[in-house]
């Protein structure tokens, strides 16, 4: 038997939920499932998702609801902005505590897996990976790198997530990166023997920059060994009205796009596609149409 067991966690439904489950969350399940092939998939929820795509990957879930946390329930933030990101500090806290509880990985729901994770990362009692910094941040420059949460594989009871907790508790500004990002790698810094980290490449090789979400969405890399996973960073394109990384958004990401359209994302994904679901490529070619027409508008609103 393994240090660390073969289940993923997922966490997911914060909010209330007023949107169907997306096509991208379907696949990124699918793919978590295909690739891994896990013992158990863990649904960590509080609002259950809803729709076509949620019933089909259903059944392969096991649910779990979480419960409100009074410390970040009660917490009062400085930065408003940041306040309505709550939830997503609820889900830093889950995070840890179901693979306090249980062991197994943890994943981000934009995370789209390519890769089987090597036989030797069960073995080790925790497994991170580093992330491009920006180091023009003042609490980046302090803490010296960053292991992003997006990923975390641990054992039961691990001593770093452990410790990781404990600290998230004593030192939660209400930030978005101090507690989840730089902690841990300051953590893995004191603590080196509590944890392996891998480079960038493994987890995080496509970043949150403009290049990186654009090597996903807009562009083609066909050189992926020695990647297992990619987060997808979708609180930065998600929205329509956000253009600052792209103009890519969740309305161009469809079935037709997934099957046809010659991007990493695309090439990768469309394996997980249900082959009931119609796909037709020159109905791909007019909803990209339609999405230039709209990029277009957008552009020449932000720049007149």
């Amino acid at each position: 038997m393994s240090r660390v067991p073969k289940i993923y966690h997922f966490v997911f439904g914060l909010r209330p939920q007023t949107e169907p489950f997306h096509l991208l969350y379907y696949l990124c399940l699918a793919s978590c499932l295909e690739v891994n092939k896990p013992d158990a998939i863990y649904f960590h929820y509080k609002n259950l998702p809803y729709g076509p795509w949620w019933d089909l990957i259903k059944p392969f879930l096991t649910l779990h609801q979480v419960e409100e946390n009074d410390f970040i329930r009660s917490f009062q933030y400085e930065d408003k902005q940041i306040e309505t990101f709550r939830y997503a500090h609820l889900a830093d806290i889950v995070r840890l505590e179901v693979l306090l509880k249980h062991g197994g990985v943890y994943a981000d729901m934009d995370t789209l897996f390519v890769h089987e994770l090597p036989a030797e990362f069960y073995e080790k009692p925790c497994v991170m990976g580093r992330e491009k910094v920006n180091w023009q941040e003042p609490a980046a420059a302090k803490a010296g790198g960053s292991l992003c949460n997006a990923w975390i594989l641990a054992e039961k009871d691990s001593s770093f997530i452990k410790l990781w907790l404990e600290r998230t508790y004593q030192e939660f500004d209400g930030s978005w990166s101090a507690h989840s990002t730089f902690l841990p790698y300051r953590l893995s810094q004191e603590n080196p023997a509590l944890i392996h980290v891998e480079p960038e490449r493994s987890f995080f090789f496509f970043d949150w920059s403009k290049k990186g979400i654009r090597d996903l969405f807009e562009r083609k890399e066909t050189k992926l060994e020695g990647i297992y996973s990619m987060h997808l960073w979708n609180h930065l394109w998600w929205s329509p009205s956000r253009t600052d990384f792209t103009y890519f958004n969740h309305l161009r990401l469809t079935p037709n796009y997934v099957a046809f359209a010659p991007t990493t994302f695309a090439s990768i994904a469309k394996r997980f596609l249900p082959r009931q679901v119609p796909v037709s490529v020159s109905e791909y070619r007019k909803e990209e149409l339609r999405g230039r027409l709209r990029n277009i508008r957008q552009y020449l609103q932000n720049k007149f």
